[in-house]
């Protein structure tokens, strides 16, 4: 399971052979896989954690970006084939959550092995309107504005105009994708438990937006509420991982 080739989507960070389940990881709006990467650590041994690497971004800079929600989600899927001959679950913050639901959509269609529990962090649910304005066709300063207030990326860091240069295209991309994804009803629900996360100071998302995620299961979903805001995946890091660690514990291997 090399993670050398610079196309490499699925990466193993810590490659863990002997563990009983994978964590496949999709990353929130202008994240690559190495924000996942501190988990390898945190999580049980038990857990192989496997960030997703997206195009256009990280070792994939050199790539064109894909502003297709389903397009990138079927793209994940196939990637993923090769790795699910054993127990996994999924987890998406933000972006992530809106690609991780599609992905599984994808799965389910092909007929694929689901997997045990999706993890949907910090994004409405997908049948729900936006309440926000669109943002991807914003000028650059009210682009870097609207940045600055969901609070990803420290405000030293977004003053650089040599990072912000690295990191506002694919910021724009994939904002394109969130902004113009289109949301499809289907007949059949998920046939798998969904988990979902929620900032208690989002601005974003709150109760009313994660809540509804429920109708789009056959299974059973819980909430779990973080200090914190959009962000609170970083924020409050450690509390996030024991929560994932021990659902994981109650949903996989009870």
């Amino acid at each position: 399971m090399s993670t050398n080739n610079v196309k490499q989507w699925v990466t193993f960070p810590k490659p863990q052979p002997h563990a009983q389940l994978r964590l496949f990881c999709l990353p929130f709006a202008g994240g690559g896989a190495s924000i996942y990467r501190s988990w390898v650590n945190q999580l049980s041994p038990n857990t192989e954690v496997c960030p997703i690497q997206l195009p256009a971004r990280e070792n994939r800079y050199s790539e064109s970006a894909i502003t297709d929600a389903k397009l990138m989600a079927n793209l994940v899927m196939k990637e993923l084939l090769p790795f699910i001959n054993k127990p996994y679950a999924i987890f998406g913050h933000s972006m992530g959550a809106l690609l991780a639901f599609e992905v599984c959509r994808s799965l389910q269609e092909g007929g694929h092995v689901l997997p045990k529990v999706v993890f949907l962090s910090a994004h409405r649910a997908p049948h729900l309107p936006r309440k926000r304005d669109l943002l991807y066709l914003l000028p650059e300063n009210q682009f870097i504005d609207r940045l600055k207030a969901y609070g990803g990326f420290p405000d030293e860091i977004l003053n650089n105009q040599e990072f912000l240069n690295f990191i506002l295209p694919i910021m724009r991309s994939d904002m394109t994708l969130c902004d113009l994804y289109q949301y499809e009803e289907k007949e059949l629900s998920l046939n798998i438990h969904f988990e979902l996360f929620v900032g208690e100071q989002d601005p974003e998302v709150g109760v009313n937006e994660m809540s509804p995620w429920a109708i789009h299961t056959n299974h059973s979903s819980s909430l779990t509420t973080f200090k914190g805001g959009h962000f609170f995946l970083r924020s409050h890091e450690s509390e996030v991982i024991e929560s994932i660690k021990n659902k994981i514990e109650l949903s996989v291997f009870s």
